[in-house]
């Protein structure tokens, strides 16, 4: 044989004689994982736990009125407001899902599909804002609607992203003249 068939014939990977080693290395791999994902579920249920002094989530009025604005997209979460990294997830809001919105002179419907759907008065309203992002979601600026809303004796930000990015705007200002209105009214 020629010396370079003889050459190419050497090339090749050795044979594994370990497998209990490499066995042990996935085995272990692998409980570390489930280890890691464990603790990451039972701090998400500690963090329920130390919001469980938040109320209930408001329900929908038997007769909101006529839908001034509605939505579709995605909820991206609710955290502490002013504090875009410190989620709430008491009462499923820290779920993220699919979000339909509607904006009635009652306030604002939140119906997530899969999720808790919950709503907020009006006389709870606090704000509007587009923002650049809330706890895990960060978009461009101005990518995401943030609704500040009052629920007990907490100030909340909840984020909401449309299928439509234009309508966030329109969104904003009718919020804040809704809240700007409500707050005039109670004034006299």
């Amino acid at each position: 044989m020629t010396p370079v068939i003889l050459l190419a014939a050497e090339k090749r990977s050795a044979e594994v004689t370990d497998w209990a080693a490499r066995i042990g290395w996935v085995v272990g791999l692998a409980l570390f994982v489930a280890l890691v994902y464990w603790l990451m579920r039972e701090g998400w249920k500690w963090r329920g736990t130390l919001q469980g002094d938040l109320p209930e989530l408001p329900t929908v009025p038997e007769s909101p009125g006529a839908a001034k604005l509605t939505m579709s997209g995605r909820y991206h979460g609710s955290t502490t407001a002013g504090q875009w990294l410190d989620r709430i997830v008491a009462h499923g809001l820290g779920t993220r899902s699919r979000a339909e919105l509607t904006l009635t002179d009652a306030g604002l419907d939140v119906v997530r599909p899969g999720a808790s759907d919950f709503f907020v008065p009006v006389a709870a309203l606090r704000g509007a804002r587009l923002d650049k992002g809330i706890a895990g979601k960060v978009l461009t600026e101005g990518g995401l609607l943030v609704v500040t809303w009052a629920h007990g004796d907490k100030l909340i930000d909840s984020g909401f992203r449309s299928d439509h990015a234009a309508e966030h705007t329109a969104w904003v200002e009718n919020l804040n003249n809704m809240i700007n209105k409500t707050e005039t009214e109670g004034a006299r």
